[in-house]
């Protein structure tokens, strides 16, 4: 067997995006256009979507890649991201998409913006990071790990219909415009999932 350093036909064959969120999804499939023969997502495949029990972005990380590289017998490519809200000591980052979870469970990023800005509107420091750790797994249980990340400030009220999550309220550092005012392939040009999977790419695609 190869190990994952000699595995250089990651891209050429099937990889398994370990996600059922169709946002990240999209973004990973643009990304990765071209350089990977069949691209399919956990949600598509009906696997399940495992706990993230992890404390780390790391650790959550990982868990979705194994359970999916585990389920398939395939290499699997997972995501845990998150924004860390200075004024928040960094919350709530691993638990981005569960605070955007109201009263009733149903996850609505105009509540967890909403949520985010009740908690800080009244702090000076309104700077703030997307996070991107990507896991990387094999069927034999090896994991390899890429971050990438993107500072900025939060901003409000939300600006923008583009993009998901967290990006109406996410300027980044340089610009005038937050995530969701950008087209696709603008905010490809400098989000933190967009530097971890180019990096990934470069790291892990067939010369």
């Amino acid at each position: 067997m190869q190990t994952a350093a000699e595995n250089k036909r990651v891209l050429e064959d099937t990889l398994i995006i370990a996600t059922h969120n169709e946002g990240k999804v999209r973004e990973m499939q643009d990304l990765l256009g071209g350089k990977v023969t069949t691209i399919q997502s956990a949600g598509e495949l009906g696997l399940d979507d495992p706990e993230e029990t992890g404390t780390t972005f790391h650790a959550n990380a990982a868990l979705k890649a194994v359970a999916a590289a585990e389920a398939t017998g395939k290499i699997a490519l997972a995501d845990d991201s998150g924004l860390a809200v200075e004024a928040l000591n960094g919350d709530p980052g691993i638990y981005s998409a569960r605070w955007a979870e109201d009263e009733n469970g149903h996850r609505d990023w105009d509540y967890g913006m909403q949520k985010i800005w009740d908690q800080i509107k009244d702090q000076d420091n309104m700077r703030a990071t997307f996070i991107t750790v990507l896991a990387l797994a094999w069927p034999d249980g090896h994991v390899e790990y890429i971050e990438g990340n993107v500072h900025g400030t939060i901003v409000w009220p939300k600006r923008g219909e583009n993009g998901f999550g967290y990006d109406p309220i996410f300027q980044p550092d340089g610009e005038d415009r937050t995530f969701g005012e950008m087209t696709q392939d603008e905010k490809q040009g400098m989000s933190h999932r967009a530097k971890a999977l180019k990096e990934f790419i470069a790291t892990w695609c067939a010369s």
